[in-house]
């Protein structure tokens, strides 16, 4: 998708005088600067994609049966997704915007995610409680983890790559994997139903919600130990963290809203109404622009970080799940 727009822009300029040409090409620059938000959509099994500079979708991909699951590489030019109902991970070529390959996982996989350094990812097995580490480079399945808690959703990367923090819906710890051991090395009691997990960028702290208790674990990971609970909204799920660190955003699924924490104090400093069941989000790399999957609403909600508002709402497909930014 994004070459194409190159390509055509070279054929028609060819005829013109240079001046056109290179303001044609300030412009391909510009365009190519904004990212892409990949938004995966259960219910209609697709792929929307939406140009984070207009907020509109510009193109929409069918994919497998129910995608949930979704990450993207460091260098974006690969998208993978979890297809739950075919037990697969399917990869995209995003220059191409083309399936390249699909790899057997397990029985229902749930979210994917991606090294900071681009080399392995983990998928999260529902049913088989396992957690699977890949290896990006030639897509084969380098360590099966066993947990300790059933049903295994988020199994997130810190920064350094070192550790797997592990959520599992059918119980209240989260599993904490040494990656190079691939083992569990210790579960910690964090409350009934924990689901998305988000690290600081210097992987000091972890932050985990826990939908039935309406919490938000805060945790010190040189001790794998909880320091604080805040007190969230109703059904806390998603959790995404702002590049500088300095505020983490918690999706409340029962309540609507995305609500924003200091990291400095702990403390809830905003709570932002974005549509009906938020799920899970992704941040531009500028930290910017929040997109919060609304399933409920069918729709994704864009947050404007500066002021803590909702700016817009992205009609998408069925069910949006997920979202990965690049």
């Amino acid at each position: 998708m994004r070459l194409a727009p190159f390509r055509r822009i070279r054929m028609q300029s060819s005829f013109l005088p240079a001046i056109v040409l290179l303001v044609c090409c300030a412009t391909v620059v510009g365009a190519e600067a904004a990212p892409f938000a990949y938004v995966s959509n259960e219910g209609s099994a697709s792929i929307s994609i939406i140009d984070t500079a207009t907020d509109k979708v510009v193109s929409t991909m069918k994919i497998g049966q129910k995608p949930r699951g979704i990450a993207i590489s460091p260098d974006g030019k690969r998208l993978y997704i979890s297809d739950q109902t075919a037990n697969a991970l399917r990869v995209i070529d995003t220059g191409k915007n083309a399936e390249i390959t699909q790899v057997t996982l397990g029985e229902s996989p749930e979210a994917i995610y991606v090294s900071a350094d681009g080399k392995w990812l983990s998928a999260a097995i529902e049913e088989d409680n396992q957690v699977l580490i890949v290896d990006a480079s030639t897509l084969t399945i380098a360590r099966r983890v066993k947990m300790k808690g059933k049903n295994p959703e988020h199994a997130v990367f810190s920064p350094d790559g070192k550790w797997l923090y592990v959520s599992a819906e059918e119980a209240d710890s989260v599993d904490i994997v040494d990656v190079g051991r691939g083992e569990v090395i210790k579960s910690v009691t964090v409350g009934d139903r924990p689901r998305g997990i988000g690290f600081l960028p210097d992987g000091s702290r972890a932050y985990v919600a826990a939908e039935n208790a309406d919490t938000v674990n805060v945790f010190d990971t040189k001790t794998h130990e909880v320091i604080t609970r805040i007190k969230a909204g109703k059904r806390s799920n998603g959790v995404t963290v702002h590049p500088d660190g300095k505020r983490v955003y918690v999706s409340s699924g029962g309540d609507g809203t995305v609500q924003v924490i200091d990291t400095g104090s702990n403390t809830i400093v905003a709570t932002i109404p974005v549509g009906k069941r938020p799920w899970n989000m992704a941040i531009t790399a500028d930290g910017k622009k929040l997109y919060v999957a609304c399933g409920r609403s069918d729709a994704v909600a864009v947050v404007d970080t500066e002021s803590n508002k909702k700016i817009a709402e992205v009609p998408v497909g069925s069910l949006p799940w997920g979202v990965a930014i690049h």
